[in-house]
């Protein structure tokens, strides 16, 4: 079950899940802590996950006030120590990997590892005209339908598409009892997309590993490489056939891979 969480100045809404080493899940563009139930449920037996909507996802208000990705990392920073935890193993998938990056260097106490998933540190030209596009597709498509069939190209593989997945997801965003409205989805495209961490990232000194999809066009493989060489000691990982959120579309071996990770960084065992 879920609860509210009054942090920074708003109300996060936060789910906890299970009992061990704490681990934080901060989700992307749109995306509520639903986004990552595979996670809860598959490293609940093992880890205490926390998954949160950021602001303007799910159950958290976006402000009127303009927001930044530095305002949603000291969210997750004060979320934490709402909940009680010193120190979190991190992961963060798209948007909220720049929240992950950002938390770790404004609040690098909190972090004990982290885990950047279809990263970026600096919006590149065929990046930012994607984002444009974006922007214009969620008041231009006919119907919220019809404007997801669209985005999701960039987002699930081509398997996903053919087996009926992305529809499923589709049919779950709709039925979700907490839509986002369309200017809110443009208010938090343009705050990811002022993203620049690229000058500070060698200051994060937290145990690294950075994942990239294949087949990812959102986020593409370059993206997350200029990620992992900036970070001292980064690893850096591609997910063969794998697109933008293999967390969803691949579980079990994305939480295979962050458990090996995670057991590491704990002293438990060695990368296989």
């Amino acid at each position: 079950m879920g609860e509210h969480v009054e942090v920074n100045g708003t109300t996060l809404w936060a789910e906890c899940r299970g009992q061990g080493p704490d681990v934080l899940l901060i989700a992307g563009l749109s995306d509520p802590a639903e986004a990552w139930q595979a996670q809860l449920d598959g490293l609940s037996d093992r880890y205490r996950v926390i998954a949160f909507d950021n602001r303007g996802s799910g159950r958290t208000p976006l402000p009127e006030r303009p927001v930044s990705v530095g305002m949603m990392a000291d969210d997750a920073a004060e979320l934490l120590r709402a909940l009680g935890v010193d120190r979190a193993h991190v992961a963060g998938f798209s948007g909220g990997s720049a929240i992950a990056q950002e938390l770790a260097l404004r609040h690098p106490e909190a972090v004990r590892s982290l885990v950047l998933m279809s990263t970026w540190a600096r919006a590149d030209p065929y990046f930012t005209a994607m984002i444009r596009f974006w922007h214009w597709l969620a008041t231009q498509a006919p119907d919220e339908r019809a404007m997801l069939e669209a985005l999701f190209l960039w987002i699930y593989t081509p398997r996903a598409h053919a087996n009926g997945m992305v529809q499923h997801i589709i049919d779950d965003t709709l039925a979700f009892p907490y839509p986002q409205s369309a200017e809110t989805f443009q208010r938090q495209l343009e705050t990811f997309m002022r993203h620049d961490t690229l000058d500070r990232l060698p200051g994060i000194m937290a145990p690294t590993l950075v994942l990239a999809g294949e087949l990812d066009m959102a986020t593409p493989v370059r993206l997350g490489r200029a990620v992992a060489d900036a970070i001292p000691g980064a690893r850096f990982e591609i997910m063969p056939q794998e697109a933008h959120q293999p967390f969803q579309e691949s579980p079990d071996l994305f939480n295979a891979r962050v458990d090996a990770f995670w057991r590491e960084v704990d002293g438990h065992a060695p990368l296989p």
